[in-house]
């Protein structure tokens, strides 16, 4: 994976207020993991239009921490999942994940 996360996105919407800035961090901080556990027991129990949901509402944490592409995947796994067709990104997926999850752990 040749993106990383970052906080651009972030520190843009902030402008400049720390105190707002270090706001969408602690939600970030907080929400990922919750959000990604319910993301993978939705996939494990193979009930992907909940999974798809799920990555619906991670996908705003991914562009928020500077995917471009990545943010595309998830676009697309999340239809994949409507489709019925959860196996083709769910790699690429879980690298943005992992990735994101280190990440958060240097905050």
């Amino acid at each position: 994976m040749t993106e990383t996360p970052n906080l651009i996105y972030i520190k843009e919407l902030a402008a400049g207020s720390d105190a707002f800035e270090q706001k969408l961090i602690g939600i970030v901080k907080r929400e990922f993991p919750e959000e990604k556990k319910e993301f993978l027991q939705n996939y494990n129990a193979k009930t992907f239009t909940k999974a798809a949901e799920n990555v619906h509402k991670l996908k705003h944490k991914i562009g928020m921490l500077g995917f471009e592409t990545g943010y595309q995947t998830t676009i697309d796994f999340e239809e994949d999942l409507k489709m019925g067709n959860p196996l083709v990104l769910y790699p690429k997926f879980m690298l943005i994940l992992e990735s994101i999850e280190k990440f958060l752990k240097t905050l």
